[in-house]
């Protein structure tokens, strides 16, 4: 079942209900004159995409990238 609290006490305790939310993972129902007005739930942490080897697979390397491909540049022009 879900917890139920007063707006009044819910402005009163904010900060510790913060806290429990956290903690315990378990929603916290705001309701002002008996009716639910707000939902206080804990946020889904989700894990930081991964950077390096993100890509890894998606390009096909063709032929020889390391060896001079037989122009000589001019870094001067």
């Amino acid at each position: 079942m879900k917890r139920q609290i007063a707006a009044g006490k819910f402005k009163a305790t904010c900060l510790a209900l913060l806290d429990e939310v956290q903690s315990g993972r378990q929603e916290i129902v705001i309701t002002k004159r008996g009716k639910a007005v707000a939902k206080l739930v804990p946020v889904e942490e989700k894990a930081p995409p991964e950077i390096f080897g993100r890509m890894k697979g998606s390009i096909e390397i063709l032929g020889d990238i390391i060896s001079p491909i037989g122009e000589i540049w001019n870094a001067e022009r």
